[in-house]
């Protein structure tokens, strides 16, 4: 998108929001890097210049806009619709595994060298892996000291900063202000101290969400004592590299509100990066829905209610477990199966609030039960085994990094696994949105009731039509039942 010069510019100049994380306008008479919807005044066409990314927009002098934020716009969907290295390379940063393993690390999961890597990212990016991740150490750094009462000090080391003296300088250099400066301008509360421990922020998105599906997915399916419907918000506990931690999302007009309590705040970009991914937040819904609404049996259904996302997960390795879990039962026998493993097998965490108990258990704890104590069919509990034990000895890794078709591949030569658990995992675990289900009840119930094709293979042809978006396709057959997970709770 950013090399093409006369699309960016007709973006800008219409402040068009949905190109905002797509690419970034940079002015050269000001030095100031934009989002395309910004507020101000559209610069003249000759000063402007387009970038891929924030972190290229710094590498090459340029500040963010103190009006518009654009650091802080929501992530290109195209990361989630390619498949390629580039993409699971700009998950995994996405991800925080730079700031943790280095790019070493990065490397060793992609099975790259370092050298393709910096290559790879600088040709697609216009900055490599370090850019990236400094990039975002800055804006975890932006949301801890407006939204939390910790020490500057402290905020330098959970951002990830190596040093006071580097998070000070690139602070400065991102964002034109000082670290003291951007916590002066921050707006307060109105009344009250901050909660210790607690960070409040706002997760954007692209217009239009809607939040029936979303929201009301993960409360209908959500296994008591690791996820609940409280107050309008779906709480959950997470369990993150450096500790846990439990996070409240609610949805708003152009925003979701998230409350996240972290036992160490350097999980800060990690539990942000499986937000997003758990609410589908970085999808372009205007391309999706546009899509769609060409095939004239699915336009009534996406003009009832645009913008639905694909509910996703934290944990892939949780979703698979809870996909094993929910064949050929109901919601309410999957969660109550899931619930047991969680009691006998899980973490317990404390809850200032209430109601959540537990994180959901690993597959290191998980392969060494007994699979006598399971109260499922015995070819369900060898499927179980047989994931759980794949998953602990490494064998089988559900991830950000992984290659979607070689990990379909891997879990249909599992015992047990078929085309709707493989496809249901690298929809909602792997973040497909191309994933299909044309067995599932649902869907081919919807099918016939809007006079789509029967027959999987008929259904599946017609679908075609439909990609890349199958996965939201799915979504909106879904929505035509009276089902919980259509509906907000109460």
């Amino acid at each position: 998108m950013h090399t093409d010069t006369e699309r960016c510019v007709r973006a800008v100049q219409s402040k068009d929001a949905r190109f905002d994380g797509v690419f970034f306008t940079a002015v050269r008479t000001t030095r100031i890097y934009c989002r395309p919807s910004c507020p101000v005044v559209p610069p003249k066409p000759e000063n402007m210049e387009f970038h891929a990314s924030a972190a290229s927009c710094q590498r090459a002098g340029f500040r963010a806009c103190k009006r518009c934020r654009p650091d802080t716009s929501p992530g290109s969907p195209e990361w989630n619709v390619r498949a390629d290295a580039v993409a699971r390379a700009v998950r995994l940063i996405q991800d925080g595994v730079v700031d943790r393993e280095g790019v070493p690390g990065l490397a060793r999961r992609l099975g790259w060298s370092t050298r393709q890597i910096e290559r790879q990212l600088l040709a697609e990016l216009g900055a490599g892996p370090l850019a990236l991740a400094r990039a975002q150490r800055a804006q975890t750094a932006r949301v801890l000291i407006e939204t939390t009462p910790m020490p500057l000090g402290q905020i330098a080391f959970a951002a990830g900063f190596a040093s006071i003296r580097t998070f000070n300088d690139t602070v400065r250099e991102v964002f034109a202000l000082t670290p003291g400066e951007l916590r002066a301008r921050a707006s307060r509360p109105a009344a009250g101290a901050p909660t210790p421990g607690v960070i409040s922020l706002r997760l954007p998105f692209r217009a239009p969400l809607e939040p029936s599906n979303l929201f009301g997915h993960l409360a209908a399916t959500a296994v008591p004592g690791v996820e609940e419907w409280r107050d309008g918000a779906y709480r959950r506990t997470l369990d993150l590299p450096y500790g846990h931690g439990i996070v409240a999302l609610a949805p708003r007009a152009d925003h979701i509100a998230c409350r996240l309590s972290l036992t160490d705040p350097r999980d800060l970009t990690h539990a942000i990066s499986r937000c997003r991914r758990l609410l589908d937040l970085d999808a372009d819904p205007v391309a999706v829905d546009e899509r769609l609404r060409t095939d004239p049996l699915l336009a009534p259904i996406v003009d009832a209610a645009p913008g639905r996302r694909v509910p996703g997960t934290v944990d892939p390795a949780e979703f698979a477990v809870r996909a094993v879990l929910g064949q050929q039962v109901s919601t309410a026998a999957a969660r109550t199966h899931a619930a047991r493993l969680v009691t006998a097998h899980g973490t317990p965490v404390d809850d200032p609030e209430g109601g959540l108990t537990h994180l959901f258990p690993g597959p290191e704890a998980l392969a060494a039960l007994d699979p006598e104590t399971l109260a499922l069919p015995r070819s369900r509990r060898t499927t179980l085994l047989t994931l759980v034990r794949a998953l602990a000895d490494g064998s089988l890794t559900l991830g950000p990094a992984d290659d979607r078709e070689q990990t379909r591949a891997q879990l249909l030569a599992l015992p047990g696994f078929g085309p709707w658990t493989t496809e249901i995992i690298a929809m909602r675990a792997l973040g497909d949105p191309d994933a299909f289900l044309p067995g599932d009840l649902g869907v081919r119930r919807a099918a016939e009731g809007l006079g789509l094709p029967g027959t999987l293979a008929a259904l599946t042809a017609r679908a075609a039509h439909w990609r890349p978006w199958r996965a939201y396709a799915v979504q909106y057959l879904w929505a035509t039942d009276d089902h919980p997970i259509n509906h907000l709770p109460a």
